[in-house]
């Protein structure tokens, strides 16, 4: 409990969307770009921390691996990483190092939907029923066209986030992403899995949830089990109750809103910051329901923050002084 409240007052934190996706120009590619379409020409990890500092930000989160399969670490497990890349730079391990450097708690984004490693899994992109994981109810057969990973996936995503947290712990947060995919079995296992080998860590499971009517409607028991239930592209309206009945248990989450400060969690050239009036109500909402407010902040295809964002990251700081000084 101690560890879940003082992970809540960091209050406000960088998501870090970067990788594949940036020079494809595509948030979900069918991970079959050529290694070399990564090419960053001025790579700054310093400055993206600069940034999330001078923004009044406590920690950040990066995509060492999303979609498309790229990983953004030197791995052991596939050539298809930063190690074959013209730019080899670790940028997870920079990220990692300009965080304690700066005084920014880091964390980690896996993502276990992979177009470019398969191992015989079936993709929701390549998915009939995609929302039929949703029902999902045993690890007997999926409910017929909904997607799934297999066995050999899941060793090689074990053996990653082995990977991950032996090079670069201590994190404050271990965040996967689409877990839907791997079932109720192997979700228990990786949270176990993480969470004795790095007790401190917090594994945060992206929710499942819901349209019905205008209404979202979260479904926790589908990214069963995680420390945190994430609120992607939303915000608390009203005041955030963290018990949840999950398997018949109430469960204390506290939540994390997470959603880009433009429309788009990768770098598009026509993507436009969202009106400071709104930036700030979903902030301090946020902040008035005890929610942490992890903004994503994309850099470009250089490989820094540019100004279209560092401008309004400020003025948000400037508006939310008080809110964040307490």
């Amino acid at each position: 409990m101690d560890q879940l409240q003082a992970w809540q007052d960091l209050k406000y934190g960088m998501f870090i969307h970067y990788g594949m996706s940036t020079f494809v120009g595509e948030e979900l590619p069918d991970g079959k770009a050529p290694l070399d379409t990564y090419a960053p020409t001025e790579l700054d990890v310093g400055q993206w921390i600069s940034v999330a500092k001078k923004a009044g930000m406590q920690y950040a989160v990066l995509t060492a691996k999303h979609v498309a399969g790229h990983c953004l670490w030197p791995s052991a497990y596939t050539d298809y990483s930063v190690a074959g890349n013209k730019d080899t730079t670790d940028v997870v391990g920079a990220f990692v190092k300009e965080c304690r450097r700066q005084g920014i708690k880091p964390g980690i984004y896996y993502c276990a939907w992979d177009n470019h490693h398969l191992f015989g899994s079936l993709t929701p992109d390549k998915s009939e029923n995609y929302s039929g994981s949703m029902q999902t109810p045993t690890e007997k057969e999926p409910l017929d066209g909904a997607p799934y990973t297999t066995h050999l996936y899941q060793n090689f995503m074990t053996a990653q986030i082995d990977e991950l947290l032996e090079r670069y712990s201590p994190l404050v947060e271990f965040w996967i992403d689409i877990p839907i995919v791997l079932g109720n079995g192997y979700r228990k296992f990786i949270y176990d899995h993480i969470t004795e080998k790095y007790p401190d860590i917090l594994v945060i499971m992206n929710h499942g949830k819901k349209q019905k009517g205008n209404q979202l409607i979260f479904l926790p028991e589908k990214a069963w089990p995680t420390d945190v239930l994430t609120l992607e592209r939303y915000y608390p309206s009203e005041p955030y109750n963290p018990v949840w009945n999950i398997l018949e248990k109430p469960v204390c989450l506290p939540a994390e809103s997470n959603m880009p400060i433009g429309n788009e969690w990768f770098w598009e050239a026509d993507d436009k910051v969202k009106p400071m009036s709104e930036l700030v109500e979903k902030f301090r909402s946020c902040l008035d329901n005890r929610v942490n407010f992890l903004l994503n902040v994309p850099p470009d295809k250089s490989g820094q923050i540019p100004e279209k964002w560092i401008k309004p990251l400020m003025e948000l700081k400037a508006q939310m002084k008080t809110e964040l000084d307490k």
